[in-house]
């Protein structure tokens, strides 16, 4: 159980059965009547985002949420091979349920999967990712201090806007949070 005083960004609640993360709070004291906290909740399940109230003081469930350190082997159709790096069990993750974090996701990864009652529902991947870049424009030697960007495509298949002097084959470290470039890898 989660007093609505444990609330912060990025906590798992469980209402009518379903798993919900916050992602976003505000504790509300109006001047008459009592205090309550205003919440904008996504649903780990579905990925919709709702917006919740509740009374200050109140009590919420936690859900039966686990997460597994698994390697991302291959992609079959629009599913994701994960395997369990302590068992060796393989199971398939549908493409919906990672979302826009498949654009940073390469073979031989390891992530976390995060299970609701025993069922892959998503997968959280690291902060930062380095990948190849497979296609840009050409560079340009010694124009280095300016901010000047060009998209630059991923081994992935991510789009991402990088510095002119980034060439191809280069590894540049990518924020997955945002999709932008953070540095060039040696």
């Amino acid at each position: 159980m989660h007093d609505t005083s444990d609330f912060r960004k990025g906590l798992k609640i469980e209402m009518e059965g379903k798993p919900y993360e916050i992602i976003d709070f505000l504790h509300v004291k109006p001047g008459k009547g009592g205090a309550f906290v205003r919440t904008k909740l996504r649903n780990m399940l579905n990925g919709r985002v709702t917006d919740q109230t509740f009374r200050s003081g109140g009590k919420v469930d936690s859900p039966d949420i686990q997460e597994r350190q698994m390697q991302y082997l291959y992609k079959e159709g629009a599913d994701y091979c994960m395997m369990d790096n302590e068992t060796y069990e393989q199971i398939y993750i549908n493409e919906e349920q990672i979302g826009e974090k498949r654009l940073f996701l390469a073979e031989n990864d390891t992530v976390n999967v995060v299970f609701f009652n025993s069922n892959p529902i998503g997968v959280e991947i690291p902060i930062f990712a380095e990948l190849s870049v497979a296609d840009t424009g050409p560079g340009v030697k010694g124009d280095t201090a300016s901010k000047t960007t060009k998209p630059a495509t991923l081994e992935t298949g991510a789009v991402v806007p990088v510095p002119i002097f980034i060439n191809v084959g280069d590894r540049i470290k990518v924020d997955t949070r945002t999709g932008s470039y953070v540095e060039r890898v040696k």
